[in-house]
């Protein structure tokens, strides 16, 4: 350990200082696919947000950074309640594992395509339990089946690379058609 009092520790830095250390070092994210599951644990239906993004409508998986001193745990728990509620009821594993990490670069054609910053995130799907309702900067929480969400339609409105990385995480479960 660093020997920090708990005292020391801020979550995150003021925007000023956010802005300039994204332009200097790669930020940690996690990468989210929330998921319905049945009684044997099966995919059957996968939670994508819907958002107001730069004057368009776009999809998402739930995503953010990793603050200091947070778990990935924590991290996770906490971006799936910020987006779908504190009723949302994360199914997160006690030891997360991520099905891939997404590399996002500020310029296009490198990885995946973040203008903001070079970012490393962990992807993750989660099965939820529980009420799941749009918060914050979310619109709306669609649920769709594996079959519905890889629909051209469906992968041509997300974001920054989530498409990608809902196929592998689909893939990943078992569940591409």
């Amino acid at each position: 350990m660093s020997g920090l009092a708990s005292d020391d520790i801020t979550p995150w830095l003021p925007p000023e200082d956010l802005d300039r250390v994204r332009r200097q070092v790669p930020m940690l994210y996690v990468d989210v696919l929330p998921v319905r599951v049945d009684a044997t644990g099966q995919v059957q239906q996968v939670g994508l947000l819907l958002r107001a993004t730069g004057g368009r409508l776009q999809r998402a998986l739930v995503s953010g950074r990793v603050l200091f001193h947070e778990t990935l745990r924590e991290a996770l728990t906490r971006h799936l309640e910020k987006d779908l509620g504190s009723l949302c009821l994360p199914r997160v594993p006690l030891s997360p594992q991520p099905f891939t990490v997404g590399e996002y670069f500020p310029t296009p054609g490198q990885g995946f395509h973040d203008p903001r910053q070079h970012a490393v995130s962990l992807a993750y799907v989660v099965p939820v339990d529980g009420d799941c309702h749009p918060q914050q900067d979310t619109l709306e929480v669609g649920w769709f089946t594996p079959r519905e969400a890889l629909l051209p339609e469906v992968q041509a409105e997300l974001v920054d690379g989530h498409s990608t990385l809902l196929q592998q995480a689909l893939a990943h479960v078992g569940r591409l058609p």
